[in-house]
């Protein structure tokens, strides 16, 4: 019995043993070897069991060997081959310390990234290669102006560039750019690592590429690459410039940056600079003009003195620190550098031939439109290529100029004191914002500066008009924090003149401790009138009133959404009213447009499009707004039709049937207004005296011979009826 428990024992237990061992083992070795190791283990469990079991002898129980339990966080290994795959999420690990990366891992990620940058690296340096033709300058072109109706305007142009050996350069002024640029040049290997650095930073960081450039990066710029600022050009220009520094002597790198670099006034090129802002030859200049033409490489359009009293205070601070940097670096003496204590001032820009006239003012003002509302830089665009569409209707600014000689026919500055230094501006805008015509003075090359422009004319009463659009639009608040009440037409005003300006307070006192009182033009006195006939009579008393009733701050606010810009309009003082503000004629006659569009504004703009070699370029137009309700502008419109039908502006109803119009005067008598539309065209005609030096206003009284009590408007009148006669064809 006990063989038989024991064989049956021991069969069963080799069995089940075999079994499991035999699963086991066949993972890791093979199927043979499983039997194998099954039929030994059956007979050596079935042996200990019978002597386990067997009567008389010690009873020893032998159980199986248990498996080694797995480490955690491992897998028990079944035959294959070790896998390659990161612990990443990290195993064994909970919370944040699960997603925390191993020191190997992070030196692996490290390791495997600066491999691949390396390789990529060299792979780029290797395909990179620098073009074969060193001359291979963009070649100088004219840029192309035409009217709107396609017809060529001007052609300005060639681009100012002449190449002239470096030995012709004197060296002071060679120095004088290098000491401003790059100082370190004849020892750089044609880059400078620590200006790399910080154009990447700020490439990273998201700023502007900028800085960092040796004079050899600014060559191969000029040469082969473009301006544009990204990560893909700024590693070209690094790759070439290495590889130019190899090939190209020092001399000859800084030979050709002289002679490619842009100096603005169209000139490419030290020696072209040279004669543009001196008069001589690049052999002549002095260390001193030879500071000035370095400091214009950081941004010509930024340090030439003629554009504004800005600049000009940049350009001296920075050509003072070149000659300082000069001593520093050791090319300059402190003994020759106290000789240069004044700022070697420029000549002023010459104007080209091409710009006679008018087309002067006109291609100045298309070239600031494109700049100023497009990609393209001043450098780029004085490359040339580029056709320049514009809105100028040729017929309409040779109107407009005919108009203003037949209308000053009588002005004789030679034998009358009071003619002397007269200037008349003039534009004409359509209702969409398209600058049609513009007299900016007699001939460009004899004044470039633009009467039509400017903005230091006082408006005077032609500013009206926006008061009343304001006080129809808003209404009035007579009480301080009352309700704002509307206005109408109809709502009568005081129209004496000497009245008290009123606040919600009380009287309005000035800064000279007087109360400030309204003033009409001749002193009159018109009793009480309605403000659509203090508009179309020009009563100023009851338009300075509303003014004040309104808001002068909502009467500003109206002024810009019309289009007159911030910092043309005048001071909150009641004189805001009756024009202390100063837009030129541009923007006032495109803030009248509205009146004649519904309330409907559009910015003015002088450029259709623009293309370079065929190609269109990028062009930001500007896009309409509605400055007023419509309800809003046809009351104005209506009062400035009554304004020339039966009121002050009657003199130039002769002009043609359903116009609309304004004189402007200033109670100092320093200008006159006169500005109106037909319908499909807004014009307005200003007339000043002054001397561009300083522009200090003189008195119109006696201009032309007129007696003290003609209205300084009567001259605007004229002109600008004479050239609606025309335009309006």
């Amino acid at each position: 019995m006990a063989e038989d428990g024991a064989g049956e024992t021991a069969e069963g237990v080799a069995e089940e043993t075999a079994e499991k061992t035999a699963g086991e083992t066949a993972e890791k070795t093979a199927g043979e070897t499983a039997e194998k190791t099954a039929g030994e283990t059956a007979e050596k469990t079935a042996g200990e069991t019978a002597e386990k079991e067997t009567p008389g002898r010690r009873r020893r129980r032998f159980l199986p060997r248990p498996r080694p339990r797995p480490l955690r966080g491992s897998r028990p290994f079944r035959g294959r081959r070790p896998s390659l795959r990161i612990d990443y999420p990290r195993r064994g690990r909970r919370g944040v310390r699960r997603w925390l990366p191993s020191w190997r891992q992070l030196l692996l990620v490290a390791g495997t990234g600066a491999a691949g940058l390396s390789g990529w690296l060299l792979w780029f340096y290797a395909h990179t290669a620098v073009p074969e033709d060193l001359n291979s300058f963009a070649t100088q072109q004219n840029n192309v102006y035409y009217w709107a109706d396609g017809s060529e305007m001007a052609r300005i142009g060639p681009t100012n560039r002449q190449e002239v050996p470096l030995g012709q350069v004197p060296e002071p002024v060679q120095w004088a750019v290098l000491a401003a640029e790059n100082e370190t040049f004849y020892d750089d290997p044609g880059i400078s690592v620590t200006g790399i650095g910080r154009a990447v930073v700020q490439m990273v960081t998201g700023g502007e590429t900028q800085g960092g450039s040796t004079i050899t990066q600014q060559y191969v710029k000029n040469i082969y690459l473009n301006q544009r600022q990204d990560m893909s050009r700024k590693l070209s220009e690094i790759v070439i410039a290495i590889k130019l520094d190899d090939r190209m002597s020092k001399q000859d790198i800084l030979a050709g940056y002289l002679n490619t670099s842009w100096f603005g006034r169209g000139s490419y090129g030290i020696e072209r600079a040279a004669a543009a802002y001196y008069g001589k030859d690049v052999s002549q200049l002095d260390p001193s003009e030879g500071a000035f033409l370095a400091a214009l490489l950081k941004g010509a359009g930024q340090y030439d003195p003629a554009v504004s009293a800005e600049n000009r205070e940049r350009a001296e601070e920075r050509w003072s620190w070149i000659l300082d940097r000069m001593v520093e670096v050791g090319k300059l003496s402190a003994a020759e550098r106290a000789k240069y204590t004044v700022f070697p001032e420029p000549r002023p820009q010459p104007k080209s031939a091409g710009l006679s006239g008018q087309t002067g003012y006109l291609v100045d003002m298309a070239r600031a439109y494109v700049e100023s509302h497009s990609d393209i830089t001043p450098a780029q665009f004085d490359l040339g290529g580029h056709q320049i569409r514009t809105t100028f209707e040729k017929p309409r600014v040779d109107a407009l100029a005919a108009a203003v000689r037949e209308g000053t026919a009588g002005i004789d500055p030679d034998n009358r004191e009071a003619d002397k230094l007269l200037k008349v501006g003039a534009a004409s805008v359509a209702p969409d914002g398209r600058i049609v015509a513009l007299y900016g003075g007699t001939d460009y090359l004899k004044q470039g500066f633009n009467n039509a422009n400017t903005t230091t004319v006082p408006i005077g009463s032609a500013f009206t008009p926006v008061v009343y659009a304001a006080g129809l639009g808003q209404g009035v608040q007579r009480h301080r924090g009352g309700d704002r009440t509307p206005v109408t037409p109809a709502t009568p005003y005081n129209g004496d003149d000497g009245v008290n300006v009123m606040t919600p307070e009380g009287p309005y006192w000035g800064r000279d401790g007087k109360i400030v009182k309204t003033a009409n033009d001749g002193r009159r006195n018109w009793g009480t009138v309605t403000l659509r006939n203090a508009v179309e009579q020009s009563v100023n008393g009851p338009l300075m009133q509303l003014g004040m009733d309104v808001g002068l701050d909502r009467v500003q606010k109206t002024a810009t959404d019309l289009g007159l810009l911030p910092n043309s309009l005048g001071e909150l003082v009641p004189a805001l009213g009756v024009g202390n503000s100063t837009p030129s004629a541009v923007r006032t006659a495109d803030a009248y447009a509205a009146f004649a569009a519904g309330g409907s504004h559009t910015d003015p703009y002088s450029v259709l499009r623009i293309s370079r070699n065929g190609a269109q370029l990028p062009l930001r137009l500007p896009a309409a707004t509605q400055a007023l309700t419509p309800s809003v502008a046809a009351e104005v419109d209506a009062a400035l039709k009554g304004s020339v039908r039966d009121g002050a502006a009657k003199p130039a109803a002769e002009a043609g049937p359903g116009l609309a119009a304004k004189p402007g005067t200033t109670a100092d008598r320093t200008a006159g207004w006169f500005v109106g539309y037909n319908g499909q065209l807004s014009t307005a005609v200003t007339i000043f005296r002054a001397d561009l030096k300083d522009m200090k206003l003189l008195s119109l009284e006696g201009l032309g011979g007129a007696t003290p009590d003609t209205s300084d408007a009567a001259l605007p009148t004229r002109i600008w009826s004479t050239y609606m006669k025309t335009a309006a064809q």
